[in-house]
Order: C-alpha cells, then structure tokens, then sequence
C-alpha cells in the first residue's frame, strides 16, 4: 500500500465546513425543506435499517446455500452493519421514550 502525506490544507478544510478562512460562513443554509421533518427523517432511517437488515439476512443464505459469489467476509460485514444500525435505532428510541418520559412529569 501506497501512502503519501500531504500538508494539512487549512483553507480547504474551512470550506468543507462551510466557513471562510477567517471563520465566518459562506453563505446562509437554506432553511429546510417544507416536507422535511423528524417524522420524515426517523422514517428514512427506518426504512435504511431495514434494508440492511433484509440484505445481510440474503447474505446469510446465500452463504448456507455455498453461492461461490458471496464471501463470508461480505456476509459478516453485512450483518455488523445491520447490528450497528439496529442498536443505533435501539438508543434513539430509548433516548425519545425517555424525554418524552421527562416532558410529561413536568409541573405546568
């Protein structure tokens, strides 16, 4: 493996960021989009957990069944991600049961 360092590229970097070199944003961001919401965004993610989920339960059988396309490396792969994925999903749901716990025993 080649590996080649380069000089660290401050100005570069800010603009990645958004923001000129002497810190100040670029441009204002665009306020969201009418239709975008958390609703929409947990759903999205869902739907993608879900897809990894599917993907890495075809992998696995695919690997039972000795398809010589399917590596066992992709396979366990596949399904860490569909892990990680999973457990993510697990700690938002915990964290919003959780604060909507604390926003009901609040005294009004």
């Amino acid at each position: 493996m080649d590996m080649k360092l380069r000089p660290f590229d401050f100005a570069q970097a800010a603009a990645r960021a958004g923001l000129a070199v002497n810190g100040t944003p670029l441009a204002p961001k665009p306020a969201a989009t009418p239709g975008a919401s958390f609703g929409d965004a947990m759903t999205q993610a869902l739907k993608n957990v879900s897809t990894q989920q599917r993907e890495a339960t075809r992998l696995q059988r695919e690997v039972q069944l000795d398809n010589p396309t399917v590596s066992l490396e992709e396979t366990m792969v596949a399904m860490q991600k569909a892990q990680i994925g999973f457990q993510a999903t697990l700690q938002v749901r915990n964290r919003l049961v959780s604060a909507y716990s604390e926003i009901m025993n609040m005294q009004v």
